[in-house]
């Protein structure tokens, strides 16, 4: 019988992703094989895993994200995928490979970050990760009425269109434009391509308006419009933005940070999670997403 092992960045041999993919659907209910064998994988999602006898028992993946916040480039590590197989649970692998994890990028890197799992915030409390909140922008309701009655008078065909899945020249476009685009927010992080294409590959959500030459990422639940990413070759006002999206809503929320110049079109809320998640981090310079009212783009969430 083979002894458990440490193992890490191994995503690029076959057997070893299968198992730590079989532990995801097992752990999560989702799969990330077509996410590879696609080409989205790029080297920035990296597994340490605990293996025995050719299976994967525990992971924690780290993720190097490389932000510009507010015109400053941060690199941050966030952490996921933190999993352990149910017969090989409370024996403190989690902890383990969270130590190991920890001694690995602390020190090389701005600081390290997680959403964690409601049931688990003792676990990272005592792994010495301090919780934070983030500001999530919503819409002010009287810009909203006035963007509205405005394209009631002025219904002219234009506007976003859904992009067709099954049209591969679309999934070319938006694919470059991913890689392309500029920071159209205040927190934006530079190399999302990886994570972008994760959430968004099969177009379901995505959007396109000609005259401004973006595409957005949006999701409607009820009455509730989240505008999760804006991806352009240039520089765009959420204002323009908005004015294109012809939906019947009566809240918009934003699933990222508004540039300075788009501020006043939004009122700011602090956000915990949720029912969601709680944030952790350690280094003293994520202290700044609370300080500088940020929300970590919905896309960026590994």
């Amino acid at each position: 019988m083979n002894e458990m092992r440490l193992i890490k960045d191994y995503m690029n041999q076959d057997i070893l992703r299968h198992e730590l993919n079989e532990l995801t659907k097992e752990t999560f209910g989702f799969s990330f094989e077509s996410w590879y064998t696609n080409g989205y994988f790029e080297g920035d999602y990296i597994p340490f895993s605990f293996e025995e006898n050719g299976e994967i028992i525990s992971n924690i993946s780290a993720n190097r994200m490389h932000f510009v916040q507010n015109g400053e480039k941060r690199y941050y590590i966030q952490l996921g995928t933190v999993m352990t197989a149910k017969a090989y649970r409370k024996q403190s692998l989690a902890k383990k490979l969270m130590e190991y994890v920890l001694e690995t990028y602390e020190g090389a890197c701005d600081g390290i970050y997680l959403f964690g799992n409601l049931g688990a915030l003792d676990f990272y409390r005592k792994m010495g990760f301090e919780e934070s909140v983030q500001y999530q922008y919503s819409l002010r309701d009287d810009v909203r009425a006035d963007i509205q009655k405005k394209n009631a008078m002025t219904e002219d065909g234009r506007g976003f269109v859904k992009l067709d899945p099954a049209d591969p020249k679309a999934k070319e476009r938006y694919c470059n434009a991913v890689r392309n685009s500029v920071a159209n927010g205040a927190f934006e992080q530079e190399n999302k391509y990886s994570l972008q294409m994760f959430y968004t590959s099969n177009l379901k959500n995505v959007y396109y308006a000609e005259e401004l030459n973006c595409f957005v990422v949006m999701g409607q639940d009820g009455d509730t419009l989240e505008l999760q990413s804006v991806i352009s070759p240039e520089t765009v006002s959420l204002e323009k933005v908005i004015s294109e999206i012809h939906f019947d809503y009566k809240k918009l929320l934003l699933g990222f940070t508004p540039r300075k110049e788009d501020a006043d079109l939004f009122d700011a809320a602090v956000f915990d999670g949720g029912d969601d998640y709680r944030l952790f981090f350690r280094g003293s310079r994520l202290k700044s997403i609370e300080q500088e009212r940020l929300y970590f783009p919905t896309m960026s969430h590994a």
